[in-house]
């Protein structure tokens, strides 16, 4: 997608050959003209998939997700909590996520009233490097006995092969914008028509 290449090139960071800061306009400031023009984006990609539930991990998924629950005609939105706070008092799908940037572990979970065997399920995320969060995700939609219809992420970075094992469980892949390297500062990106 264009448009968000365009404004990674504009206003991301690159802090070494691994990490692209988007947080001016994408995971801390939201430029919600952006964010809405990615959720719709989103809904015209997957809409064939006829999902009805749109699922992500909080916080950063929740914007680019709710824009596309909205798009895709207001499909509930349920995400992944990194933490178990005192509220959730019912059983929850659970699974172990390893955060790249933060290198820490966290266990994320969804109560069991909100994904079910009925569900298809669209994911969604702000990033997709090495697959952490989308295979962590992905586990929830299967113990619930849900079908996952695709994954989607705002920016991929190709390089840190996350693509690879989510397609390796069959998962349809789609990406808005496609890192291929980070190198002296130089952000280079995989572009393709969408």
């Amino acid at each position: 997608m264009k448009l968000l290449e365009e404004r990674i090139q504009k206003d991301g960071t690159c802090i070494g050959t691994e990490i692209v800061k988007v947080d001016s306009f994408l995971n801390h400031q939201l430029d919600t003209a952006l964010i809405r023009a990615l959720g719709e984006e989103f809904a015209r990609l997957f809409k064939d998939e006829q999902p009805n539930k749109v699922l992500t991990l909080e916080a950063s998924g929740i914007p680019i997700a709710f824009a596309a629950a909205q798009a895709l005609g207001d499909l509930p939105l349920v995400f992944a909590k990194k933490a178990a706070p005192s509220t959730m008092t019912e059983d929850a799908y659970t699974a172990d996520v390893m955060s790249f940037t933060k290198g820490t572990v966290s266990t994320i979970r969804v109560a069991h009233q909100y994904l079910g065997p009925s569900d298809r399920v669209l994911i969604i995320d702000d990033f997709l490097a090495h697959g952490e969060a989308g295979l962590g995700l992905l586990k929830l939609v299967e113990d619930a006995g849900a079908k996952c219809v695709g994954f989607g992420a705002a920016i991929e970075k190709e390089h840190q092969g996350g693509h690879k094992r989510l397609e390796e469980k069959g998962i349809r892949v789609e990406s808005l914008a496609v890192i291929t390297s980070i190198k002296d500062g130089v952000i280079s990106f995989n572009s393709k028509d969408l």
